[in-house]
């Protein structure tokens, strides 16, 4: 495996540029499937890596479970700077396990207790929850998607701006943006160097559902007024990986953006641009990361397989 092994957990950097200019210059769409799936990969990858020196790690310890053929000078022959790589892989991987499932227990209790504490309320499309705290996100559901708004939210809004804010948040849930946020959270906990890429879905999934409800109500600037209104009082949605209009985030930017013509919409960015130069970069370094990720796998499995006698 060599030095392959160790490319998928530091080729995210490969993705930085990209993370920044696709927010400013591909059309919040595009740019959020994107990025999921940049950083989906490149997740995939750098634990897959990590899992392969756990077990050239585990194999060295004393009492491992692990057979004793795995701990074959030959198989830590595969693993540059077996001794430190493995042992440190170990707690690594142990650590990534543990984060991401609690970023995936929480999305689905949060999404729990929200249906339930919605139970008492008419099975509509639009739950209104009398409270004075201001707030509102979509809530999808496995056979209801629902969006939740509180009365105290609807007070400082206009008719317009109001449908504003259901157009916003029915666009979160025709697109599943939660799936986006879900999997970028969980690739930023994977590989810390992929936290740019969660702040740019993040934004960009918001981008998204500003410009189809613009689309839907005729009127950039109403959706502006009600992002600023929102933004000024209320609080973001009770987990990360739900979406709202009132999300924190350069709210500035997006009100600007609302303001300016609507954006082109591009399948793959222009070659010759700054974006389209970063798009290709970050296209390359996910494919050398998978290809990286395989080859390690295909070496390891081979090795372990010659080492264990059966």
């Amino acid at each position: 495996m060599g030095v392959f092994v160790f490319l998928p957990l530091v080729l995210p950097l490969t993705a930085w540029p990209m993370a920044r200019l696709a927010e400013q210059h591909l059309h919040p769409r595009t740019a959020t499937r994107l990025l999921t799936a940049v950083a989906g990969v490149m997740a995939v990858c750098s634990t897959l890596c990590l899992a392969l020196l756990m077990v050239v790690g585990t194999a060295q310890l004393p009492g491992n479970p692990l057979p004793d053929g795995w701990s074959d000078p030959e198989v830590r022959a595969a693993v540059p700077f077996d001794g430190v790589a493995g042992r440190a892989a170990i707690p690594a991987l142990a650590v990534v396990l543990v984060v991401c499932t609690r970023v995936v227990v929480r999305h689905h209790s949060v999404r729990r207790r929200a249906r339930r504490a919605l139970a008492g309320l008419r099975d509509r499309s639009v739950a209104v929850v009398p409270d004075t705290v201001p707030y509102a996100y979509a809530l999808p559901g496995g056979d209801r998607d629902r969006v939740v708004v509180t009365t105290a939210l609807l007070a400082v809004l206009t008719g317009p701006e109001r449908r504003a804010l259901f157009a916003h948040e029915r666009a979160h849930l025709a697109a599943r943006h939660h799936r986006h946020l879900l999997v970028a959270q969980l690739a930023a906990r994977a590989n810390p160097f992929l936290l740019p890429l969660r702040t740019a879905v993040v934004y960009s999934t918001e981008r998204w559902a500003d410009e189809d409800a613009a689309r839907c109500v005729h009127d950039r600037r109403v959706v502006a007024r009600a992002i600023g209104k929102a933004a000024l009082v209320s609080r973001a949605a009770p987990a990360p990986t739900l979406a709202g209009l009132t999300a924190p985030g350069p709210v500035p930017r997006r009100v600007a953006a609302l303001l300016r013509p609507a954006p082109a919409a591009h399948s793959w960015p222009p070659a010759g641009t700054g974006i389209g130069l970063a798009a290709w970069a970050a296209a390359v370094g996910t494919a050398v990361s998978a290809m990286s990720s395989a080859n390690s796998a295909v070496t390891m499995i081979r090795i372990l397989h010659a080492a264990t006698f059966l």
